[in-house]
């Protein structure tokens, strides 16, 4: 799967209508084998993000879950922690 493609479930404040969006075109892209679709394709292809979109709202909605929300900026730092790690940069 597309690695841009973050969690979005359980976190505090929860995933925004942008941050859906967003993986909702990066599953789009990864499925379609295109990053900018033809002038034929354009249609279907925001379509389908604005439909997968609408049912990764639901499901982010209707999740869940025993475990306390997760902080998100003590996650970006244990990310850029990991990345340092992993890159030395």
């Amino acid at each position: 799967m597309c690695r841009n493609i973050r969690p979005l479930n359980n976190f505090e404040p929860p995933a925004t209508n942008d941050e859906v969006t967003a993986a909702a075109l990066q599953f789009v892209r990864k499925v379609s084998g295109t990053v900018k679709p033809s002038a034929a394709n354009q249609a279907a292809f925001d379509h389908a993000v604005a439909e997968i979109a609408h049912i990764t709202r639901h499901l982010i909605d209707d999740l869940v879950t025993p475990v306390p929300p997760k902080n998100r900026e003590e996650e970006a730092i244990k990310q850029r922690a990991r990345i340092q790690a992993r890159y030395g940069a």
